[in-house]
């Protein structure tokens, strides 16, 4: 029987191009399984055949887990104290094994031990065509489409096969049994029963991909794209910058007659591609990432990380676009939160930033309005700015002699520490479980404290807009920190 087992796991191997070793691998899988169902209960079973001579032995085994922890399987489990009787120097995570009565190859039925092999064995076959297909780097999966499930559709690369979900297909899209289809590999997902490679035709990295493939320039390194924005299906951005001043980054990617830029633009179904110059300075890559919008005035709020976008009345409806898509994109492309605003939005808004910054200097240096007026026209917006700013910057104020800017400054740093006792006083109001909630940062706690959030249930009862105003946090980190505020309420 012996001689016999080897013969066929030696025929195995050769007919299926597998290793030896994964044949044995499952035929020491049936034996084991064949043996649990002897005892019943969860028990651990190992089998090892020998690869010479084809004897194999069976043993049961036990897994040592900390005395504290207790057992949640008595059948496969053993406690440390419990196994350092039997081994002193056994460790948490070991294992204790028991030789058992080995069952027969005969008993497995040969059925059921020609399932689990063959399971084995094309799970292997899987896994090495898998292992192969990603070892030459390929970014963009080809291929047909094999079938669908559950919505999904099953795409085959030769004898590999990919599964582009629903929700990483281009809307309104329709993909037959038989069409072939270009998508970007984001990976493998070993937890996915049936085929592994997760791929997508409306994420950014498709699109980078495509131009890749279309303009050589990228692939030598001469161009390169920064970031990329989609409305899968309709509009998309994309920020290039070129590393060769000869090579004029939007030019080469739209080629001659828009070759290649149509050549993306097909693959996508007519999704419409801005092309966009990237800059170092934020304000300039917002101006072109709002193109065609013709772009009046920039304000930065390097706080809030955002731009007021100023545009007049004819390009505000081109600034926004339809159903916000152009502002959205340009948002996503350059990472900036931008508000789009006329001149005339503007102008109210710089009036009453005006009137909040000459009350705070009215109140806390306690001088007239036409001082706190001179101040805001130098361009002053904050005590900071009044106590710390050069000596020398200020004193370039006409209106103001040496003696009025020592005052001023002396006015502004003693304001400032007395807001800032008051703040730390507030910060002491603010209960411990707020204070230990992750992702609390001095900074935000301090902010918190001052719009009179002193508790986890403070935090926990804003809205995602009021959390928004209070702290500066962009609306996925409020909500996230809002809902982690919450977590005790459904534990409870």
């Amino acid at each position: 029987m012996n001689r016999e087992l080897l013969m066929l796991v030696d025929a195995i191997s050769r007919e299926k191009s597998v290793e030896r070793d994964v044949v044995f691998g499952a035929v020491e899988a049936a034996l084991a399984s064949a043996t649990k169902k002897l005892y019943g209960g969860e028990v651990d079973i190992r089998v090892a055949i020998d690869r010479d001579t084809g004897e194999y032995e069976t043993f049961r085994r036990w897994h040592v887990v900390p005395n504290e922890a207790g057992l949640q399987n008595a059948d496969a489990e053993i406690l440390l104290f419990e196994a350092q009787e039997q081994i002193a120097d056994i460790e948490v995570d070991d294992h204790i094994e028991e030789g058992v009565e080995s069952v027969p190859i005969g008993r497995i039925g040969a059925q059921a031990a020609k399932q689990v092999i063959l399971q084995k064995i094309r799970d292997a076959e899987r896994e090495q065509l898998l292992n192969d297909f990603m070892s030459r780097g390929e970014r963009i999966f080809v291929g047909t489409v094999k079938r669908l499930d559950k919505g999904d559709i099953i795409a085959e690369s030769g004898r590999v096969e990919g599964r582009l979900k629903r929700n990483e297909m281009i809307p309104k899209e329709n993909l037959r049994t038989g069409d072939r289809v270009r998508a970007v590999i984001l990976g493998v997902d070993p937890t996915q029963r049936g085929p592994q490679i997760m791929l997508s035709r409306s994420s950014g990295e498709f699109m980078k991909e495509l131009f890749a493939q279309e303009v050589p320039e990228i692939e030598q390194g001469l161009l390169e794209i920064k970031s990329c924005a989609r409305d899968a299906g309709s509009r998309a951005k994309i920020a290039v910058v070129s590393h060769d001043k000869r090579v004029d980054p939007i030019g080469t990617c739209v080629g001659v007659r828009g070759s290649r830029v149509n050549g993306v633009t097909n693959e996508l179904a007519g999704e419409r591609v801005d092309i966009v110059l990237w800059s170092e300075d934020p304000a300039q890559f917002v101006i072109g990432a709002l193109a065609p919008a013709n772009v009046q005035s920039i304000v930065v709020d390097e706080e809030r990380h955002a731009m007021d976008v100023v545009v007049d009345e004819e390009n505000l409806a081109i600034a926004i676009g339809r159903g916000g898509q152009n502002v959205r994109l340009a948002s996503e492309l350059t990472g900036w939160k931008i508000n789009i605003m006329t001149a005339e939005e503007s102008a109210a808004k710089q009036a009453e930033e005006s009137d909040s910054v000459r009350k705070l200097f009215v109140e806390k240096l306690d001088v007239d309005e036409e001082v706190a007026d001179i101040l805001i026209a130098e361009g002053f917006a904050s005590l900071e700015e009044v106590a710390y700013v050069p000596m020398q910057e200020m004193l370039e104020i006409e209106a103001f002699d040496e003696e009025t800017v020592n005052e001023l400054r002396t006015r502004a740093k003693d304001a400032l520490l007395t807001m800032e006792i008051a703040r730390e006083e507030k910060v002491e109001e603010v209960s411990q479980d707020l204070r230990d909630l992750e992702g609390i940062t001095p900074e935000l706690l301090a902010k918190l404290a001052a719009g009179d959030i002193h508790t986890r249930d403070d935090l926990a009862d804003l809205a995602v807009d009021e959390l928004v105003d209070i702290s500066a946090l962009d609306e996925a980190e409020a909500r996230a920190l809002i809902m982690k505020a919450r977590e005790h309420w459904f534990n409870a």
